[in-house]
């Protein structure tokens, strides 16, 4: 795993507490100037591949196929603020590479655990920033205090929709209570899995970096198929995912191709399938 050169303190106990009530922190400092530049170096790579010889869809779980985004997903001060809200016990769930380029590509308004149908919403997503992510540059937005319930939602697939299932949540947000999540680069956001959150199209001249990653709790069923994880921190006594069973040691160059057939394998499994639904009968917060 990565080890960040800060010695800051971990979280306060005024940042969990707004964590509680807003269901989203930031900006939390992660990266230094030269972590900076190796992650954003090998997403640009990524990017620039990706235009001429991977499709979109193969922008998820990057984590699991190159060096890079698996140091990225367990870099220790990510993880360390990671555990104060889910605990000592932590799975990498997901993750997400985010290029938006200007022009009109958005993310629609969401909630992340409405797709995996999860038990209890232990989970929690960090969005970190390898450029700026600004108001003008689409910076992700997300409506205050909404994590505290679940929302009905619909899948409206549309082609400038940078979230492929198209999941949006139905009446949209309340504008009273949004948020702009305005990072720097090497700074990250953390928010609850049942937090309402979306982006608007790139207004500006660049493209907005970002590598967006969920952690979940390993005692925490989940009601779709789902892909490996990875143990980053502690223990699973569960066993309720399969765990890769060795990092990745590829560069973006050596890994593509093996990243291509990954994808389209996953694409063709069922993973959309629901397996018998476990639901929650209480939303609640947890931190420990």
């Amino acid at each position: 795993m990565n080890r960040d050169v800060s010695h800051s303190p971990p979280l306060s106990g005024s940042d969990l507490k707004r964590y509680q009530e807003m269901g989203v922190l930031f900006p939390i400092p992660v990266l230094s100037l030269e972590e900076q530049r190796r992650f954003r170096s090998a997403i640009d790579e990524f990017v620039a591949l990706s235009d001429t010889s991977a499709k979109p869809a193969n922008v998820g779980q990057c984590h699991l196929n190159f060096e890079f985004a698996y140091d990225l997903s367990t870099h220790q001060r990510i993880i360390d603020a990671v555990e104060q809200i889910i605990g000592p016990n932590i799975l990498v769930h997901s993750s997400t590479i985010f290029s938006k380029r200007p022009g009109r590509s958005f993310v629609s308004w969401h909630q992340d655990s409405v797709y995996w149908h999860l038990s209890e919403p232990r989970l929690v997503s960090a969005w970190i920033a390898l450029s700026e992510s600004t108001v003008e540059n689409g910076c992700m937005r997300v409506q205050s205090g909404s994590h505290l319930r679940q929302r009905k939602h619909a899948e409206i697939r549309h082609e400038d929709n940078m979230l492929g299932t198209g999941s949006t949540v139905k009446g949209g947000p309340d504008e009273a209570s949004t948020v702009n999540v305005v990072l720097r680069a090497g700074e990250m956001s953390l928010h609850h899995a049942n937090l309402l959150h979306g982006s608007d199209p790139n207004r500006s001249n660049h493209n907005r970096i970002g590598f967006a990653v969920r952690y979940l709790a390993p005692d925490v069923q989940q009601g779709r198929e789902h892909h490996e994880v990875i143990l980053a921190r502690g223990h699973d006594r569960y066993q309720h995912f399969q765990h890769l069973k060795n990092p990745p040691v590829y560069s973006v160059r050596d890994g593509m191709q093996l990243h291509i057939a990954f994808s389209s394998s996953l694409n063709k499994r069922d993973l959309d399938r629901q397996g018998p639904r476990v639901t929650s009968n209480e939303i609640s917060l947890y931190t420990d």
